[in-house]
């Protein structure tokens, strides 16, 4: 019976030895499947005076592979509903250096309440020397 299991635990650890990463089919060097990208469908243009393109271009009809994603994830710009639009017509252009009024220390604001000032009165910095409180 102890040569049995001696048997045994010696089968399992040789097959789990070959499991290792020392080459075989996990260990060879093969392409990254995450950077292939799919090229569109070759047509013929229907002006044949059309000059070759140069080596190593990128392709003008299709984009950038980020250009690509964007527009698969969000679409293109979308319609508007007519109450949106006239939420927008209604609000009208915004001043050219908006942004650089708002952060202007003259602005008068409204009060949001503790925590709103405590944001807006943490010191500047790398978050380091954070601290997190917990009530109770």
């Amino acid at each position: 019976m102890r040569h049995t299991r001696l048997l045994i635990l010696a089968t399992f650890a040789m097959g789990l030895s070959a499991c290792g990463s020392g080459g075989g089919i996990l260990g060879r060097d093969r392409p990254d499947e995450f950077a292939v990208q799919r090229q569109a469908p070759l047509v013929v243009p229907p002006d044949f005076s059309l000059a070759p393109p140069e080596p190593g271009a990128p392709r003008p009809s299709e984009g950038t592979a980020a250009e690509q994603a964007l527009e698969a994830l969000f679409g293109g710009p979308a319609a508007r509903s007519e109450v949106e639009a006239a939420a927008i017509s209604r609000a009208g252009e915004a001043a050219p250096g908006i942004r650089s009024a708002v952060g202007d220390p003259q602005t008068q604001t409204v009060a949001k309440g503790r925590v709103t000032r405590d944001i807006i009165a943490a010191p500047e910095g790398d978050g380091g020397s954070a601290q997190a409180v917990i009530p109770g």
